[in-house]
């Protein structure tokens, strides 16, 4: 075991040093075909077989692997991870985004945390139980994934679409965001395993008025109108819902701390959450938050067009509201359209591989408890689930009671600790021989 810990140190060190960046788009994004075959050649190296597919386009390279368990008539679990990263600009930096360097008690990097780090511990331990012989219950499905960082249409979706037959038999699957201990309180630190996921709609705005000079009078100008229902838009602050997750969530932490979540004040009982606040309150509303503005084409030309793009985060179940109030908000001079749309994920907080989660962690951290909470993000989860898969989120880290960890996630300085990694690791070992 301490050499499966070991490595996942070193190969979390050496994926940060494979420049993953997506851009979102095809020509600038880079690195994916190298880190999928560094994956899959330390998979080969111990003896798996794997399959390398690229998916829409050259170099969005995804990795496959099958270890077979004990019992081929249960359904497969799925360990995915995405070997893409969002970009870093180096001079903002205390130690270039791509060193992988190991110091202070941290592997720092872009990845470190999303989602490199259990990129590592999951190889480490699917090749710890190849070379050794190890069973696992089940047939496990190993996957390294493609373009999630910008929507995986590159990646799940393309998979998803294109090659289901790699997901044959897998029933469960676990992936990123979930896992991570969070400090309640003294005594108490509890284990986040992820069950929800907000729907992510990236919707593009336009308005159209009358081009005219600049010069003169005019009552039709787009970038007027435009600003003027983004800014309505941006403004907005959408009700206060208590999805099931959610309401999972707020038990679990009552049972745990005796902290109550009233609802007459919500906001100021999730404040008491400390910096996983951020993340527990973008869950109890839906957002829309204006995020690119493009009109016109010079300083003295009024133009005919003017469009935005807005990031939506929708909760499960609100869809349909939550586009009569974005209508009602915009009002009849703007066109709407897609960009990107992708649904909300959820299931319960129970059954035998939440057991196996749990049982995994408190052998490793006897105080732990376990509970469930929705992510206001998205993963390839939104992919994976539409082939009826249950999906978890659950890369298990022990951090420290004062390490503002979801601030690390596309932040600058991102970083693991190694202590972390090692533990997330023996969880995972303990997980997947028990799952």
């Amino acid at each position: 075991m301490n050499l499966a810990q070991d490595e996942a140190v070193e190969l979390t060190s050496e994926l940060i040093r494979i420049d993953t960046s997506n851009t979102g788009e095809l020509e600038t994004t880079v690195g994916e075909r190298a880190a999928a075959e560094y994956v899959r050649g330390k998979l080969e190296e111990v003896g798996y077989e794997t399959v390398y597919v690229e998916s829409g386009a050259p170099g969005r390279g995804n990795v496959f692997a099958r270890l077979a368990g004990a019992d081929p008539s249960r359904g497969a679990l799925l360990i995915h991870g995405h070997l893409d990263v969002v970009p870093a600009d180096p001079t903002e930096w205390s130690v270039h985004p791509f060193s992988g360097a190991v110091q202070d008690g941290y592997i720092w990097g872009r990845g470190a945390v999303d989602m490199k780090d259990m990129v590592a511990m999951t190889l480490a331990v699917a090749r710890r139980f190849k070379r050794d012989g190890i069973v696992p219950p089940r047939d496990l499905v190993f996957a390294f994934l493609a373009d999630e960082e910008a929507g995986g249409h590159y990646g799940s979706q393309w998979l998803v679409e294109h090659r289901p037959d790699l997901f044959d038999g897998v029933t469960e699957a676990v992936g990123e965001v979930g896992g991570f201990s969070v400090t309640l309180g003294e005594d108490v630190r509890a284990y986040t395993i992820e069950i929800a996921e907000k729907g992510i709609a990236w919707m593009r705005l336009r308005v159209r008025g009358r081009a005219g000079h600049g010069s003169m009078l005019h009552d039709d100008n787009a970038v007027t109108k435009l600003a003027a229902a983004v800014a309505r838009l941006g403004a907005h602050e959408f009700p206060l819902v208590i999805t099931d997750s959610v309401r999972a969530f707020f038990d679990s932490v009552a049972s745990l701390t005796g902290v109550a979540f009233d609802e007459d004040d919500l906001p100021g009982a999730v404040a008491k959450l400390g910096p996983f606040s951020r993340v527990v309150g973008a869950t109890l509303r839906d957002t829309a938050n204006p995020t690119m503005l493009n009109a016109g084409y010079k300083a003295n030309v009024i133009p005919s067009v003017a469009e935005a793009v807005v990031d939506c985060r929708v909760l499960p179940g609100r869809e349909e509201a939550f586009l009569r109030e974005v209508d009602e908000i915009l009002g009849p001079d703007v066109e709407r359209e897609w960009v990107s749309r992708l649904p909300a994920v959820e299931t319960t907080f129970d059954g035998d591989l939440v057991a196996a989660m749990t049982a995994a962690v408190r052998a490793e951290d006897a105080g732990a408890r376990t509970i469930p909470y929705v992510l206001s993000g998205g993963t390839d989860a939104k992919a994976i689930h539409t082939l009826g898969i249950r999906c978890f989120g659950f890369a298990p880290l022990q951090l420290p009671p004062d390490l503002d960890f979801t601030a690390l996630f596309h932040g600058v300085d991102e970083r693991v600790p190694v202590d972390a990694v090692r533990f997330g690791t023996r969880v995972l070992d303990r997980f997947l021989r028990n799952c």
